[in-house]
């Protein structure tokens, strides 16, 4: 067998990761068509088919799930040899809203170091002004946080996220009771949303548990105490979404937002991989 594409199977852990051409192209600064050839060649090579295509979904074959984790060290060990003679280290200080991040975190952090193994990454979770006034102060190079209020800041709409009603898998609420809610607090732009659409749809609340950040809330749920206001990627295991079960109405969606002042293109790369694997 012939020496194989190294950047092929980045590619593959790309596409993989992300479960889309069109985004693994995004990540490599390349076309999905270039993606697909460079795929279709390494799977002729092993003579495996690596991925499932569907119209809509792309997801691991068998024989792409194992080969999913040498793949990966193959790619670390070629990113670190060809890295052992640098010395200059590059440095991305990003900040995260709190309302964005839940369980998937280390599929996040996994897909930058797979970006740069010499990133030196630092991250800062938190709520949206206060990262905000961080990369104001020089603190953070990037923030990724829901649609401010600060109209005068340029950022880029990079996806829009959606919030739903989840509790504990079994919950019931108690007959004749308002509904007990977990949220952040009477500042947060999500809570407000969603007690509109309470309002709106006449039904009873009472807040009964106030937390910052999507963790928190979702241990809320989880013990059975409220429903959480929770974004549906950060909802974590052993909740379900209650809206319909309840007769909930919808939250509206927010915009993801994103600020940066990065010109370094290493660190511009891994902060497009962790944009894309949000979206």
């Amino acid at each position: 067998m012939k020496a194989m594409d190294v950047d092929a199977i980045r590619a593959f852990l790309l596409t993989a990761d992300l479960q889309s051409f069109t985004r693994a192209a995004d990540a490599l600064g390349t076309t999905q068509s270039a993606v697909s050839l460079k795929l279709q060649r390494l799977e002729g090579q092993l003579g495996r088919r690596l991925l499932e295509r569907t119209p809509r979904h792309v997801r691991l074959s068998v024989e792409g799930l194992a080969f999913l984790g040498v793949a990966r060290e193959l790619v670390s060990s070629h990113d670190r040899a060809a890295g052992v003679f640098e010395t200059e280290q590059r440095r991305l200080a990003i900040g995260i809203n709190q309302q964005l991040v839940g369980s998937e975190l280390p599929s996040l952090l996994r897909q930058m170091r797979d970006q740069d193994p010499n990133l030196l990454i630092e991250m800062r979770i938190g709520g949206t002004k206060e990262l905000m006034h961080g990369q104001e102060r020089g603190e953070l190079d990037a923030v990724l946080v829901l649609r401010s209020e600060e109209r005068g800041k340029r950022g880029k709409v990079v996806f829009a996220e959606t919030f739903s009603w989840f509790a504990a898998a079994g919950w019931e609420p108690r007959a004749g009771h308002p509904l007990p809610l977990a949220t952040q607090g009477e500042s947060c732009s999500v809570r407000t949303e969603a007690v509109r659409a309470l309002d709106r749809a006449g039904i009873e609340w009472r807040e009964v548990f106030v937390g910052k950040g999507a963790a928190i809330l979702g241990a809320a749920a989880v013990a059975g105490l409220a429903v959480g206001v929770l974004a549906r990627r950060a909802a974590p295991p052993g909740t379900v979404d209650v809206s319909g079960p309840l007769s909930l109405p919808p939250i509206r969606s927010q915009d993801v937002m994103l600020y940066s002042n990065l010109s370094d293109r290493r660190t511009r790369d891994a902060l497009r991989v962790l944009t894309l694997a949000f979206q």
